[in-house]
């Protein structure tokens, strides 16, 4: 009703402005001069010399306001690709204008589109949200000029176990590069602690010139009460010539690089993981996404570089990097330990040495842990699983050339095997059973301690689908499915193409981001022996069916839609596409309403309350 009563105001205000301007044409052909007749009208000469030319070749629809939309637009963005920057945002919800046109420039396009146009196009199909500023901030932005000036050190929370405890996480990034020094869980954040990852991290790159931390108690003792102290940090500090900074009380700003990565850390990882087995899964897990961060993460503050291209280390880069790095204070080091050592150092466990024995592989059952990480034997071999499958009881065949993981018979994963005969004897004595016959493919066979492939075999690995869709092939991110995130699939290597299998069907072909000298390096990786499966039949959109409230409203995917009262009590059907949802009223379509949230929908109630005909 509301959009009718605007449609007849403009039909009336057209109708006027076509009437003012006539009367202005018909003073000028009964002869008036032109130039008084527009100081009358309030307009110029060349507007009255127009409208009396279009209504001698028109008539009076000449008079009407026409469209200023130009005849062509030679640099429009093309369909294609505004197709393809929408499907990119929908694929990888955090990406913004800046991050979409820094991918587009990988990409094989004639030209590229700048952050302003990718954002118009994102807001012209409803895939941002625009946030109201409350209040104008200003800010002073500042920046070392190279790295390894400065070092910002922070502690953080939120890193949860399964026992119910939660650890902390000492941090550390370089000014100039936005590079993560520091990312060690502690279980007690105590400064002994803190100062142990901070030495350790000189260990490795080298000693900064100066590092700025807030106000903690670990960090200094200028606020200790009754009579400041030197507390160890600063002495750390000050025995290795590095200038300590602090920040002003209640003044997180100036931190703001470290605190900003803080909240990247909670939103890819933390916010989304299930409670750690123990602090050593904790820091493995911290410790693999760091080495994403620095080394695979573009960084907008650097001009979408990588954090790793522009750092430069003082010292070694290693882990076993020699202890011949800048001195620290034996009190901050040794004799006592980091309370959290690294997860390499935590499985590097010496075992007594078991006499050879037979070859034979073993069967045994073990439970999976909360992390999904399985320790078959300590030191040798740990086999990583979903972390859905935490607490069921798997069955392990482990052999010297395969380790087969098994649930209720179905296989789970295959890997290959880095376990000598003495491993085999080790595992039986503690319990494990002769094996049967291996239940699955065998993984490559290996010739030196290699494996090697026959020419033109195919390999398959087992990998999981990250929560953007893709999934990670010898370092190489490649993009598979968004509905898949979560799932497990099997991705078959085949010449020059790589299928993805899933629940027994391919759900898609690509080319094979690896070469064939590749591929007997990968992870899992075992020789393909079943045909490839054909694809899935097409599911079609989904459809819910709804009744109209009295005040015309319908409620679906937790979205309110308005459709107005004249369709109150009415049964409609809601098509849910990606983007919009479509209503229909038998063959009708009432309306299309955009989708606030593009998330799957994985759970719908596809017949609400009173939706049955007759009710």
């Amino acid at each position: 009703m509301v959009g009718s009563n605007s449609a007849r105001v403009a039909s009336v205000d057209q109708q006027a402005l076509v009437e003012y301007r006539y009367r202005a044409v018909r003073e000028v052909l009964a002869g008036s001069p032109i130039g008084e007749v527009a100081a009358r009208y309030g307009t110029s000469r060349q507007s009255v010399h127009t409208w009396r030319q279009r209504f001698q070749q028109e008539g009076m629809p000449g008079l009407a306001d026409r469209s200023r939309r130009p005849r062509t637009s030679p640099t429009r963005l093309s369909a294609e690709i505004e197709a393809l920057i929408c499907e990119m945002r929908r694929q990888h919800p955090r990406w913004g204008a800046q991050r979409i046109t820094h991918e587009l420039g990988a990409c094989d396009l004639e030209r590229v589109p700048g952050r302003a146009t990718v954002h118009r196009v994102l807001a012209r199909n409803g895939l941002i949200t625009a946030q109201q500023q409350e209040h104008k901030r200003t800010w002073r932005r500042w920046q070392r000029e190279a790295p390894m000036q400065l070092w910002q050190l922070d502690l953080v929370g939120g890193v949860p176990l399964a026992d119910g405890r939660e650890c902390k996480l000492v941090t550390g990034i370089d000014d100039h590069s936005r590079f993560v020094v520091i990312a060690a869980v502690v279980a007690i954040p105590s400064g002994r602690a803190v100062c142990a990852a901070f030495t350790a991290a000189m260990r490795r790159y080298g000693v900064p010139f100066e590092v700025l931390s807030d106000n903690g108690k670990q960090f200094t003792g200028r606020h200790i009460r009754p009579q400041p102290v030197e507390v160890l940090f600063e002495r750390v500090c000050r025995e290795n010539g590095i200038t300590q900074r602090l920040t002003k009380p209640r003044s997180p700003t100036t931190t703001g690089k470290i605190e900003r990565f803080h909240k990247t850390l909670r939103q890819e990882l933390l916010d989304h993981v299930a409670p750690f087995e123990s602090p050593a899964a904790a820091q493995e897990a911290i410790d693999a996404w760091v080495h994403t961060y620095n080394h695979a993460r573009p960084h907008q503050a650097l001009n979408m570089a990588t954090p790793a291209s522009a750092f430069r280390s003082h010292g070694p880069t290693r882990d076993d990097a020699p202890s011949s790095a800048p001195a620290v204070p034996a009190a901050s080091a040794e004799p006592h330990p980091a309370p959290m050592p690294s997860p390499r150092l935590m499985i590097e466990v010496v075992e007594p040495p078991l006499a050879p024995s037979p070859a034979a592989a073993v069967e045994f059952d073990v439970r999976v842990p909360p992390s999904g990480e399985l320790s078959l034997v300590p030191g040798k071999q740990r086999v990583g699983v979903s972390q859905g499958l935490a607490g069921r009881t798997l069955t392990v065949w482990a052999g010297l050339r395969s380790i087969h993981l098994l649930l209720e018979g179905h296989l789970v994963r295959t890997v290959a095997s880095r376990l000598l005969p003495e491993d085999l004897a080790y595992l039986a004595m503690r319990g494990a059973r002769p094996a049967g016959d291996e239940p699955a493919t065998a993984a490559l066979p290996r010739f030196n301690g290699r494996p090697v492939l026959a020419a033109g075999q195919a390999v398959e690995v087992d990998r999981k689908v990250h929560r953007d869709g893709h999934v990670l092939i010898a370092g190489i991110t490649c993009q598979v499915a968004f509905a898949l995130a979560g799932r497990s699939v099997t991705l078959r290597l085949d010449g020059h193409l790589m299928h993805a299998i899933a629940d027994g069907a391919l759900v898609g072909t690509w080319p094979c981001p690896i070469s064939a000298d590749q591929l007997t390096g990968l992870a899992g990786a075992r020789a393909a022996s079943a045909s490839l499966p054909p694809p899935p039949l097409p599911a079609g959109s989904i459809r819910a069916q709804r009744r109209v409230h009295a005040s015309g409203r319908i409620m679906i995917a937790k979205q309110s839609i308005k459709l107005g009262s004249r369709h109150a009590g009415k049964l409609v059907t809601v098509v849910i596409e990606d983007t919009h949802f479509r209503i229909l009223h038998g063959e009708e379509e009432i309306a299309v309403k955009p989708r606030k949230d593009l998330t799957p929908i994985t759970r719908l109630y596809v017949r609400g309350k009173d939706t049955q005909p007759g009710n």
